[in-house]
């Protein structure tokens, strides 16, 4: 059976079904873990290499440098947005004017365009993917405010990061009602005649800080 037919049997078979009964089993004979350790120099090298690739800019830095590392990339920032629960020396670090997007009193969507970046922290990152994940929590903030301004800077901790998709998956599904949002590199497409444009549905410019 061809591809063609495999998917098409499929339909055939789901649309024959009743969907008041039980669901068929998911076979989960995937590989769902990897040799390297969470947080290992294994796990981040391999993050790196991937959000290098996606054109993302990589910093690493302990706790005690990451102030001047934020201060850094944010230099050029008039303004800068950021979720309530992000840490207080995070804040206070950036140079420019903060904003902060409280529940109560969220920035329009023409404020938050009219901010230079935003600052936030992440939930889990995924090694061999290159990838990202907010999951909405107080340090991260609602999705919009990742999406909007033209530069994010996301700080992950070394300890976030995992080495396959389903171990990130394991994590994130022990809250899964939360919105997540998966970030590979800045936003981009090349849906038009295969040519790259960036930022069409987010950031342009993705600064990821490594903290050890």
């Amino acid at each position: 059976m061809d591809a063609r037919a495999a998917v098409l049997a499929r339909i055939t078979d789901a649309l024959g079904r009743s969907q008041q009964g039980p669901p068929p089993p998911v076979p989960r004979d995937y590989r769902a873990s990897s040799e390297l350790a969470p947080g290992s120099a294994g796990a981040v090298e391999l993050l790196v290499d991937r959000l290098v690739d996606y054109r993302a800019r990589v910093h690493e830095c302990d706790e005690a440098g990451l102030a001047a590392v934020l201060a850094t990339v944010l230099a050029e920032a008039a303004a800068v947005v950021v979720p309530p629960g992000l840490p207080e020396a995070w804040r206070s670090a950036v140079p420019g004017d903060v904003r902060v997007d409280a529940p109560g009193a969220p920035l329009s969507h023409a404020e938050l365009d009219a901010v230079d970046a935003v600052l936030t922290a992440s939930r889990v990152a995924v090694a061999e993917t290159g990838t990202i994940v907010l999951d909405a929590q107080p340090d991260q903030g609602r999705r919009a405010i990742t999406l909007v301004p033209d530069h994010h800077v996301c700080v992950v901790r070394r300890d976030q990061v995992l080495a396959t998709v389903p171990e990130a998956v394991a994590v994130l599904g022990a809250n899964p009602t939360r919105p997540l949002t998966w970030i590979a590199g800045p936003s981009a497409t090349s849906d038009i005649e295969l040519q790259r444009v960036e930022g069409v549905h987010g950031p342009r410019t993705l600064d990821v800080v490594i903290v050890s």
